[in-house]
């Protein structure tokens, strides 16, 4: 991957600039070699099978329940009970993602 050296480029590329992704079925969806998802725009309510957190110390995701969310920040599991609502937009670095239900707009970012 080319070194970024112009700031507004590298901060555009870690917030979606390097293309997106649709995702309107099931099986595991993972973003191009060298990239994460870095925010995912749900277009219709959404629940997620799997949502693959990157680092599950910094996001949360399924399986990366927190042992105490007050100090760590992650929190909670999510589950395919949590509904994400339409038009809401997850902003992490997420690995894979399988949906149960819903239709979402994953962006890529750089991965590190």
């Amino acid at each position: 991957m080319a070194t970024l050296a112009n700031q507004g480029v590298a901060s555009q590329a870690s917030f979606g600039q390097l293309g997106s992704t649709h995702i309107d079925g099931t099986g595991v969806h993972v973003p191009p070699s060298g990239s994460v998802y870095v925010a995912v725009t749900c277009l219709e309510d959404t629940t997620f099978t799997t949502l693959t957190a990157e680092d599950a110390t910094k996001h949360f995701g399924t399986g990366t329940a927190s042992p105490d969310p007050d100090l760590d920040g992650v929190g909670d599991t999510v589950t395919t009970s949590t509904v994400f609502p339409k038009g809401v937009t997850i902003y992490g670095r997420y690995s894979g993602i399988t949906l149960a239900t819903g239709k979402v707009l994953a962006y890529h970012g750089p991965s590190k």
